[in-house]
């Protein structure tokens, strides 16, 4: 399965709806993909997608393929034999050579917008009704800009700070040429705004008509934004004058409304408070990395101060690169809390009492895409406070990423966000694979006229790798991305759990016991072609069966997790090792050469079985390998007796008759059958029903080679030659002395 996400890595099973969604996804289509870049599709065997700066924005696009999903696909498996998958991927990225010519072919002019800022303003006559705000105020280079019918214009400009609005509206609109006669109001001035990514009439996030009133774009993201100007209609509504007019000129005008440091919301009223890194607070020792370097920890905690806001970050002892606490920085502040009083952060009552905003802004590092952020708030009375999570500017009613409202509406329906034990007292969440950047967390505070001070609520906000520790189910990894520029985390959970928390339970602790009982005494099965080798003085089956029946109970004790007498690379290699050497010594055994021949070829066997075992050991491919070994080593052994014993032109003429008296055909039929038996019991081994058929498993492939050991006759007489019995002999020296 392929996954597609714009900003960060992407997760395709954090939950039963979004996993449905993604199986669901039969057919995969590029368009479709742009739509919604949160999606998983099933691999198709050949994919091609080309994606323009039309269609996809500037940042980082993360694209992960996962074979196999599910709650098991973070479960401890006891043996791992799916089905291997290899690819290859080419990913091209082509720019155009200047950044004012773009489009799909660089054909497209993009003009960029001059800025300059206007200076505070205050009082009623400020614009859109704020107070105290700054405005930055863009125009396009020329004076008036000039396009026919159906012409887009492509202006942008760079938003470098949170702002309350963005206000896009043009100038001194008129015709040309000037001796035209038209009603200019009439004409549609289409303008579509977009962030990050060239706007079109059909894919754009903002539009409107500016000939009929501004565009006005509330709490925009900051960075690249582009304005696309369409003209239409100017030939039906100028009349007869069709030959003459052909343009419409206008200027264009972007107003930036910034609200003063510590404020936001409306009327610049509310609290903003900011964390900002800056150098000479810092008392944690970073040694700074490039791509695969390693971050070096000298301390245990970062102390960062901003402005008259100040916050501090806390990193956990122990804890790997990127996991902090963020916490504001006060004198009643303790330096290892994980929580701060959220009661006096609180912005005032709005006027009227309606509700109140305050906002928190945290900067998740570069880097940092592979974690996770936690944000709890805890109460001793029932709390009136809706969350909302923005990446890039402030939120809103209307604009978000993610929000709580209550335990019955969040954005649970979202994969990346994920509720814990939220109640009317508390709110628990993470937002699963946060995007880097300026991140704005609002707090909307209802029923404001009530008194804040009846209770005490505190907040606690974080960075974290594993969600809930991996609900102590499991161990949290950490690795890099192929790029290795970004360092994700990911759950490694037990035998009994899975899901990436580890938070779903995979088998009962009754069950575990059963399965453990199960895969441990089914090695008891190596006790019949043990007895029967030891009972032929064949001592060299002997060792390999009676060994190879105490590995692997030894393994799977392992496995499981009930005791490991060594380590796990080791016990896993001596099932597997021994397990090839049973299975091969069962076809040598039934052949009749020479002790000198057997000794020759086990050791020959045994290093090809050994190099088998510690190379992709639990692959499948190994047991036709393994019973290739096997009969290779019965036909040489055959060749080997045959051509000591009898003529080269005799062989052949015995070979069927000595074949057909060497074994005991009941016997063998017996082992075949038992043979398939464990074949088809190891092709039906899945994760979920591991336990039960490599339990069979064990027990056919033992009875198998119990079976063949027991087709075997000891003493059979070959073709036309003399038997070598007692009597024989006697005569023989009977006849001598005589003759003597």
């Amino acid at each position: 399965m392929i996954c597609f996400r714009d900003g960060s890595l992407p997760l395709p099973d954090v939950s039963s709806t979004s996993l449905e969604v993604a199986l669901s996804n039969r057919s995969f289509d590029g368009i479709q993909v742009l739509q919604n870049m949160e999606q998983c599709y099933p691999v198709p065997r050949n994919m091609t997608m080309k994606l323009t700066n039309e269609q996809i924005s500037a940042r980082v696009l993360y694209f992960g393929l996962f074979n196999g999903v599910g709650p098991t696909r973070t479960q401890s498996k006891m043996i791992v034999r799916n089905r291997a998958y290899s690819f290859t991927a080419n990913i091209s990225v082509e720019g155009c050579t200047t950044s004012t010519m773009q489009g799909q072919y660089c054909n497209q002019t993009i003009e960029l917008l001059s800025c300059a800022r206007s200076g505070n303003s205050s009082g009623n006559g400020s614009v859109s009704g704020f107070f105290n705000q700054s405005m930055v105020l863009c125009r396009n280079n020329f004076e008036t800009s000039c396009h026919g019918d159906g012409e887009m214009k492509i202006y942008s400009l760079e938003i470098l700070r949170i702002t309350e609005s963005l206000t896009i509206s043009v100038q001194n609109l008129r015709l040309r040429p000037l001796d035209s006669i038209g009603n200019s109001s009439r004409i549609y001035l289409m303008c579509f705004a977009r962030y990050g990514a060239m706007p079109l009439a059909t894919l754009h996030d903002y539009s409107g008509d500016l000939n009929q009133s501004p565009l006005v774009i509330r709490f925009p993201k900051v960075g690249q934004w582009y304005i696309s100007i369409l003209a239409l209609h100017l030939a039906k509504e100028i009349g007869g004058a069709l030959s003459n007019v052909s343009k419409v000129c206008y200027s264009l005008e972007v107003q930036e409304l910034e609200c003063p440091l510590g404020k936001a919301g409306p009327n610049c009223s509310s609290e903003r408070y900011m964390l900002q890194r800056t150098e000479g607070e810092i008392s944690l020792n970073l040694r700074r990395f490039m791509l695969k370097d390693v971050i070096v920890l000298k301390q245990n905690r970062a102390k960062f101060q901003f402005g008259r806001f100040g916050f501090k970050t806390v990193l956990r002892k122990y804890s790997t690169p990127f996991e902090s606490y963020y916490l504001p920085d006060g004198g009643d502040v303790i330096s290892d809390a994980l929580n701060f009083h959220l009661e006096p952060l609180l912005s005032n009552y709005s006027v009227g009492g309606l509700d109140t905003w305050t906002y928190f802004l945290l900067d998740v590092p570069r880097g940092a895409a592979g974690g996770n952020l936690h944000v709890r708030l805890m109460s001793d009375r029932k709390m009136n406070y809706e969350i909302y999570a923005r990446n890039g500017g402030l939120p809103s009613l209307i604009n978000w990423d993610y929000y709580y409202i209550n335990k019955t509406s969040s954005s649970g329906d979202s994969v990346f966000f994920v509720l814990y034990n939220s109640s009317d007292e508390k709110v628990d969440f993470y937002i699963l694979y946060v995007k880097e950047g300026i991140w704005n967390i609002a707090l909307r505070h209802l029923n404001s006229t009530g008194d804040i001070s009846d209770g005490q609520t505190t907040m606690s906000i974080s960075l974290e790798r594993c969600p809930k520790r991996c609900s102590y189910h499991g161990a949290c990894k950490s690795a890099l991305d192929t790029s290795g520029l970004t360092l994700y985390s990911f759950c490694a959970c037990d035998r009994n759990h899975g899901g990436f928390d580890c938070s779903i339970e995979i088998v009962s602790h009754q069950g575990h016991i059963w399965q453990s009982i199960a895969l441990i005494a089914s090695n008891a099965a190596a006790v019949f072609p043990a007895f029967w080798a030891l009972r032929q003085k064949a001592f060299a089956e002997w060792v390999v069966y009676t060994v190879s029946g105490i590995s692997s109970g030894l393994y799977h004790a392992c496995d499981v997790g009930t005791w490991c007498v060594l380590s796990f690379g080791v016990l896993q290699f001596m099932d597997f090792w021994l397990s090839f050497m049973a299975v091969v010594s069962t076809f040598i055994y039934l052949t009749t050469i020479d002790e000198v021949f057997k000794r020759a070829i086990h050791t020959a066997v045994a290093i090809l079985t050994a190099l088998m075992a510690i190379t992709k050991a639990t692959r499948s491919s190994n047991i036709i390998l393994v019973m290739g070994i096997g009969a290779f080593g019965l036909l040489l052994g055959w060749l080997i007796e045959f051509s000591t014993k009898w003529p080269s032109r005799e062989w052949l003429q015995n070979l069927v008759n000595t074949v057909m008296k060497r074994f005991r055909w009941g016997f063998v039929l017996a082992g075949f059958i038992a043979l398939a038996m464990a074949a088809i019991s190891w092709n039906l081994e899945s994760s979920q029903s591991y336990w039960i058929w490599h339990s069979v498993w064990h027990v056919a492939i033992y009875s198998s080679s119990f079976f063949f050991l027991c087709s075997k006759v000891k003493t059979i007489n070959s073709g036309n030659r003399t038997p070598t019995d007692a009597n024989y002999q006697l005569t023989q020296q009977d006849s001598l002395s005589q003759g003597a």
